[in-house]
């Protein structure tokens, strides 16, 4: 099952970028092994797009047909790294083709514009820049598959 981000903007190079890709190829690499990946990336150019509705569509135009949607949204629900991995596991199991995890832009996700999600993931209640937390998803992505595939990169 591959799994995929789908952000807005684009991360020039620098540390984020350099992360964001290390993470990625770690988690291609490792999940192999268990049915997992490609981990990619889809970066949508917002630079057009005004409101969060248009930004919203361009998100959703990405999604490809049968895709379970995990949309990063500040009121959703905080999984431990265990119940991501737990999560990935049972929608991979199930025949999944993709997962999409969907980072909106500064006015979050219009929800109209989607379908219904599978998943409404949160890191938490505090507010992060967006490059951030594409680096945070992305390493969360890399410690599911480490854990699915029983590496020791992940220690409870």
């Amino acid at each position: 099952m591959k799994l995929r981000i789908a952000a807005l903007s684009r991360i020039k190079s620098g540390p984020e970028r350099l992360l964001v890709d290390d993470y990625l190829e770690r988690g291609t690499a490792t999940g192999r092994a268990v049915g997992l990946g490609p981990c990619l990336e889809t970066e949508i150019d917002n630079r057009a797009l005004k409101t969060a509705g248009e930004e919203s569509r361009a998100l959703a135009a990405s999604l490809e047909s049968g895709a379970r949607l995990v949309l990063l949204d500040e009121r959703g629900k905080a999984l431990s790294s265990r119940q991501l991995a737990g999560q990935i596991e049972r929608w991979r199991d199930e025949g999944c083709r993709e997962t999409v995890f969907c980072i909106g832009g500064a006015d979050g996700h219009d929800r109209s514009q989607f379908p219904k999600p599978d998943l409404m993931l949160s890191f938490g209640p505090a507010v992060f820049p967006h490059k951030l937390v594409r680096v945070m998803l992305a390493e969360q992505l890399y410690r599911a598959v480490s854990i699915l595939a029983g590496t020791p990169y992940h220690r409870d």
